[in-house]
């Protein structure tokens, strides 16, 4: 089928009919080669791009196998340059600049830092299947310097699981595919609300804790007068 004709069965037009139509005509590499854009334009949501990939795939453009590895290969580069992008930032660097966001303290990094040194290894592998975390974590992995190995393998073992879940979907829901993402958009915005409630929490609790050291402040010169 041509890929005008594919875009037109598909539903959606725009961000999603410009998808589909790469994927037909490049087929598996035109799969691969989105998603890698995915992880570093988020404007670019997987829960398109995968459902997409298996639409083509139903339509045989490629295989479902191969739209499931297609893809697992494309996030694991856009993953890459995501923990190339870490490592090049580096500890100091990344340090001295998040040292400079509003009420973010040194401890506060220390902090992260030591919790993902505990955790990295989980962080990693399930932060593929969380949106938003699943693009981001490839960062903090180079900043400390994760065996690239491990990296590798975790990432492409969470990405082959998510991109599994996504690719079948719109494989098996045919010209409706575009339906997975009302249902993971669900997900998106209960992570959303999550990350929007965590901050807000956040920056009450550290204003909080910032009056609470100008009192003491304030009563210790007082003191000392």
């Amino acid at each position: 089928m041509h890929a005008t004709t594919l875009v037109q069965a598909a539903g959606p037009t725009g961000l999603a009919g410009w998808i589909v139509a790469i994927m037909q005509l490049l087929g598996g590499p035109g799969a691969a080669l989105v998603i890698a854009f995915e992880y570093v334009c988020p404007p670019l949501p997987s829960e398109v791009v995968l459902p997409a990939a298996g639409f083509a795939a139903g339509r045989g453009s490629m295989t479902l196998v191969g739209a499931i590895l297609w893809t697992t290969g494309g996030s694991l580069v856009g993953a890459l340059v995501l923990y190339w992008l870490g490592a090049w930032l580096g500890r100091e660097r990344m340090r001295r600049l998040v040292s400079r966001v509003p009420l973010v303290k040194i401890s506060d990094i220390d902090k992260a830092e030591a919790w993902f040194a505990r955790h990295s290894a989980a962080a990693v592998f399930f932060g593929r299947m969380i949106p938003m975390l699943r693009m981001f974590i490839s960062v903090p992995a180079g900043i400390e310097r994760m065996r690239l190995s491990t990296f590798v393998v975790l990432t492409t073992a969470g990405s082959l699981v998510w991109n599994t879940v996504f690719v079948w979907g719109g494989y098996a829901l045919g010209q409706h595919w575009y339906l997975v993402q009302d249902y993971a958009g669900l997900i998106n915005r209960a992570c959303g609300v999550g990350t929007a409630l965590g901050i807000a929490f956040f920056v009450g609790l550290r204003l909080l804790q910032n009056r609470r050291e100008r009192r003491r402040a304030a009563a210790a010169e007082g003191e000392k007068a």
